[in-house]
């Protein structure tokens, strides 16, 4: 239950912040932002608040944050359709009905000749008990269609995604990976702040009992100088060599108490999402620093992304196999063990799943917030969008692999899982 718990704290967490960021900047830009979600499929939960609808769904895959000119449910009004009209204190619609007008008897029925609803706000039409009379009613800028009941705020062309700036666009389109970014240098900071920043050198705080170090006779308090005969500065250097080296001895020479000893340590085996290391067994010194923690806050956040986009690279590059990639199910299995490893380790693991998410969003991908970017900067090159149904094309048939590769992936996780 710890575990369930965690879970979809973390996600929730990410995701919000991943789509918050995506709000804060369409409605900068002046973007009419329809609706603010936490999954998809049915809803749970809804309430609106200023002109958006925030809403908690069903399946916890994602969120998402539709913007005016992107909504495929928005009805089009067509030369001869039959709606109904009701007003606002000013004589302006407020309302559009178009179905369902039996439930709204104080609506005028009209028969539509021609709506503009981006420009000019207009709906010209003929009363249905007054046929050879045409009239032309303004419409509010914040008027409602209302179709099965359910209102949806209309959207005039300078409300619109399209009719923004290259930069603001980009800017809203960059703003969700930017966030998680940031949500990993905000925890990173956390962490450092109640278990202090770990300092420099290879450093033993403490050692694991029954681990591979305390039977190799490294102690809490030991800086480690020398392994195989090669100096040793930083834990950096040191855990790379434990990590590459599962199964094999090493010579290790500690400094304890202003005198050297030489040891010898076998790193234990271990296994994760596929990939096999070493480990010893052994937790680094920390200190605590307000400006270090600061600092360590960037610094952890930059080069776990360099670690992450190497993998990537080795990933395209074939490098790395497809089952190396985790989905939910391999996530959800990660998450357990860092939840039982302690709350600071499930803090930085939720740091790196938020630099992962804010990575692979930035990948030039149709259907991501990376691939929607690149058509952006085409258009900046080009000096005009491209045609907003190929475009569209693109970014379905880009969803559709996406999600056959996370149906393949959640196969993989399930399988590695049972074996």
């Amino acid at each position: 239950m710890n575990t369930v718990i965690a879970f979809i704290f973390m996600f929730g967490l990410l995701v919000f912040i991943h789509e918050l960021g995506h709000l804060i900047f369409a409605k900068r830009a002046g973007m009419l932002a329809r609706e603010f979600a936490i999954g998809f499929g049915p809803k749970i939960f809804a309430f609106t608040k200023n002109e958006t609808v925030y809403t908690i769904r069903l399946l916890p895959v994602g969120g998402y944050v539709r913007v005016a000119g992107e909504d495929p449910e928005i009805v089009e009004l067509k030369p001869g359709q039959h709606i109904g009209l009701e007003f606002n204190d000013e004589g302006k619609v407020n309302k559009i009905i178009v179905n369902n007008k039996s439930k709204h008897p104080k609506a005028r029925i009209i028969e539509v000749e021609h709506a503009d609803l981006d420009q000019d706000l207009v709906i010209e039409g003929y009363e249905i008990d007054e046929e050879d009379q045409k009239f032309l009613f303004e419409v509010d800028r914040k008027a409602f269609y209302v179709m099965d009941e359910n209102e949806t705020q209309i959207a005039p062309y300078d409300r619109q995604f399209a009719s923004k700036s290259v930069g603001k666009r980009a800017m809203q389109l960059f703003a969700g990976p930017m966030m998680n970014f940031l949500l990993a240098i905000v925890i990173f900071i956390i962490v450092g702040l109640i278990q202090g920043v770990p300092v420099e050198s290879a450093l033993i705080s403490s050692v694991q009992s029954d681990s591979p170090a305390e039977k190799a006779g490294i102690q809490a308090g030991d800086e480690i100088v020398q392994i195989d005969g090669n100096s040793i500065s930083t834990w950096e250097e040191f855990t790379n060599i434990v990590r590459n080296n599962p199964e094999e001895e090493l010579s290790v020479t500690v400094e304890r108490n202003g005198e050297t000893e030489s040891l010898t340590v076998t790193p234990a085996k271990q296994e994760q999402q596929g990939i096999t290391f070493g480990q010893v067994g052994v937790r680094h010194a920390f200190e605590k620093s307000l400006t270090g923690t600061l600092e360590y806050g960037v610094e952890r956040t930059y080069e776990t992304t360099k670690l992450i986009l190497t993998n990537l690279a080795m990933l395209i590059t074939g490098q790395y196999s497809i089952e190396m990639i985790a989905g939910p199910v391999g996530i959800y299995d990660a998450t357990d063990q860092f939840v039982e490893a302690g709350f600071m380790t499930f803090l930085m693991w939720t740091a790196i799943l938020s630099i992962n998410l804010g990575i692979v969003n930035l990948v030039p991908i149709p259907a991501l917030d990376g691939g929607r970017l690149l058509f952006v900067g085409i258009e900046a090159v080009r000096g005009k969008p491209i045609d907003p149904q190929k475009e569209g094309i693109v970014h379905f048939i880009g969803f559709a692999l996406l999600m056959l590769l996370m149906i393949v992936v959640t196969w993989n996780d399930i399988q590695r899982l049972l074996l």
